[in-house]
């Protein structure tokens, strides 16, 4: 692996919420105050998603005292605690520009009628659950790999195979006679 990718893939995080354009989101977002630390949540339209890898941002608008924020986040930022869905939207077009200029209610996306709100996440990378070790494991010691448990099969031979034929009732007689033919040659 590239030294550049395998840096930037520990900085990944290992699971990132499913985010799409039009959705309404909550963001809590961990700012420093001097020697403080806090949350804040920023509650607003997802307007745009674009970017892919470390790098893969998304832009939240909403209005504050008739003034339009948007600010821009960094999905696999340590800074970003999580994402929230309040509502799911409809949105026909990848960004969301034209709500710039819309005010009030029409600055709003509909929403989708009978989405279920689930926060969805995808996992980028795997975790790699430690298991405690016991202290026996610590010593090393080799030991021989298990085998896999024997399946018993049955051998059947062609000679087994007759004498089944041979002792099965014959119903009709000419089975019957044609049956005992067949025993005297």
């Amino acid at each position: 692996m590239d030294i550049i990718k395998s840096i930037e893939h520990e900085q990944l995080k290992n699971k990132i919420p499913e985010l799409k354009v039009g959705n309404t989101v909550k963001v809590h977002v961990r700012i420093k105050e001097g020697n403080k630390e806090r949350i804040q949540v920023f509650e607003g339209i997802i307007i745009k998603v674009q970017g892919g890898g470390l790098n893969q941002t998304f832009t939240v608008r909403k209005n504050s005292y008739g003034v339009g924020v948007e600010k821009t986040f960094l999905v696999h930022s340590p800074l970003v605690e999580k994402v929230e869905l309040v509502r799911v939207g409809k949105a026909r077009r990848a960004k969301l520009y034209y709500l710039r200029d819309r005010v009030g209610k029409a600055a709003k996306t509909k929403e989708q009628v009978g989405a279920r709100i689930e926060n969805r996440e995808i996992v980028v990378k795997e975790d790699l659950a430690e298991e405690p070790i016991s202290e026996e494991a610590k010593t090393p010691v080799e030991s021989a790999p298990e085998e896999a448990p024997a399946v018993e099969t049955e051998n059947v031979t062609v000679q087994e195979v007759v004498d089944t034929v041979k002792e099965e009732p014959v119903e009709d007689k000419k089975e019957a006679t044609e049956v005992e033919d067949k025993k005297a040659e």
